[in-house]
């Protein structure tokens, strides 16, 4: 048997489950917790959220080919179990404990490279470099999309196969969150890459979103290496007091760093950048636009020679790099450009993509920019520091959508901006009307906000004309 296999009993070992019904030396290989995905032959685990109790559907489970359910808090009909073959049914306290801690069990039994990344911004894109690079050397598992909490990062965990490295992403809300992940992944390589103001309505400061960062560090490795983008204020601050008390690599372009990008060129479909490593000189071209992903990608670089892959290949990974869908997507229409950055957005990526935007001399640039989300308190101050970024970058014209956007306008305008060129709106469907009316050849079109703003829905109606 394959010594990195799961077997019931580890799990009732591990839980301090208890055995419903079924066999204890059956193999749990793949772990579900959506019945409407699940597979035959699949470990179905209950969730319980706030909506929704993923307990109640063990037999839906098992009636699409589930062979073991983890539950918790729900009677199991024998009578109707009984009906199918060979299923097992384990019962636990909290099934989400349970599902983390037979991840951690799971990382335990290997012994490869787990880097590990956080950030205000930018966690997703980096994730994906670094598994880019990381792809030229090892057979890489990563976090798809941006499963990077509590249950997300377990269930990325127990996909581990015959990878020989994991690159994990670890999002938070507050406090304490991130302790929780880095302690089932136990990485070798640690990753912040900014600390900024998501999340900044539950933690209160932005002192607390560094503390809250930081916690990556309690699951580091003894022998691991911190990795932090320099050129953020809070981390050099931190590196400054820190830098003795742990192995640490630093990347930027303003600061000098151990990777640090120079002659930096910014065009409309990538980047050209210039570093020196071990007194060699090596050009590097990426192939997504913004001076934030010349960073990401020195973070990618930085991580591929911690693990001695040859600096072609890096620079191969790098090259050949591709961002998950929705952000910083550039489309063409009737030579129209359009920007599609709806993923997600604070006030720190909206900078970013607002300072790229304005490198553009040549063209008209349109932003439609809608809320940033869980902000509390701070909401109606980093919005209208967004509008201060719009009028100092000189975008032509600002359409926003939502209530809190309006402190966009609202600043806008208060910084000189020409109040004709400002449109608000309360809907995507007005917006989409504004935007078909004025659009003309060779505009830049900027589309952002926070996913819940269902801002692809504007990307959508553009593109079909």
């Amino acid at each position: 048997m394959d010594n990195k296999q799961i077997l019931v009993k580890d799990i009732l070992n591990i839980c301090d489950g208890k055995l419903i019904i079924g066999n204890k030396d059956e193999i749990c290989d793949n772990f579900s917790k959506d019945t409407r995905t699940i597979n035959i032959g699949d470990v179905y685990i209950g969730i319980k959220g706030d909506n929704f109790d993923g307990n109640l559907f063990y037999l839906d489970a098992i009636s699409k080919g589930a062979k073991v359910c983890i539950v918790q808090d729900v009677d199991i009909d024998l009578e109707k179990v009984k009906k199918y073959n060979n299923v097992t049914i384990v019962k636990v306290d909290n099934t989400i404990k349970a599902l983390q801690e037979i991840a951690a069990y799971k990382r335990s039994l290997y012994n490869i490279p787990v880097v590990a990344i956080t950030g205000s911004v930018g966690k997703t894109s980096t994730k994906d470099i670094i598994a880019r690079v990381l792809g030229e050397k090892f057979n890489v598992l990563k976090t798809e999309g941006n499963l990077n909490n509590h249950i997300g990062l377990p269930l990325t965990l127990l996909k581990l196969k015959e990878h020989e490295a994991l690159v994990v992403e670890m999002g938070m809300n507050n406090l304490g969150e991130i302790r929780v992940l880095t302690n089932i992944a136990k990485p070798n390589v640690a990753i912040i890459t900014n600390v900024g103001t998501s999340h900044i309505g539950n933690l209160g400061s932005r002192d607390n979103i560094l503390k809250a960062k930081l916690e990556i560090l309690e699951g580091l490795a003894k022998d691991g290496v911190l990795i932090i983008n320099k050129d953020n204020d809070l981390l050099k601050k931190w590196y400054e007091q820190n830098k003795k008390n742990y192995t640490i690599k630093t990347y930027g372009i303003k600061e000098k760093s151990d990777f640090t990008a120079y002659d930096i060129i910014c065009k409309e479909n990538g980047s050209t950048y210039k570093i020196d490593i071990n007194n060699n000189t090596y050009n590097i071209e990426i192939r997504i636009v913004g001076e934030h992903f010349v960073l990401n990608s020195l973070c990618a670089i930085c991580v591929g020679s911690i693990f001695e892959i040859p600096m072609n290949k890096i620079i191969s990974g790098v090259v050949d790099f591709e961002l998950t869908k929705n952000r910083m997507e550039i489309k063409k229409k009737n030579n129209i450009t359009i920007i599609n950055d709806c993923y997600n957005a604070n006030y720190d990526s909206m900078k970013a993509v607002l300072d790229f935007l304005g490198t553009n001399k040549n063209n008209r640039k349109i932003a439609v920019l809608g809320d940033m989300l869980e902000l509390g308190e701070f909401s109606v101050e980093l919005h209208k520091k967004v509008g201060i970024e719009v009028s100092k970058n000189k975008i032509d014209i600002l359409i926003t959508v939502g209530e809190s956007s309006k402190n966009i306008s609202t600043s806008a305008k208060v910084c000189g901006m020409d109040e004709n060129n400002i449109f608000e709106f309360s809907n995507n469907k007005e917006a989409i009307n504004k935007i078909k009316h004025i659009m003309e050849e060779n505009d830049i079109i900027l589309i952002k906000a926070s996913n819940g703003m269902r801002f692809k829905e504007i990307v959508d109606e553009i593109l079909k004309g």
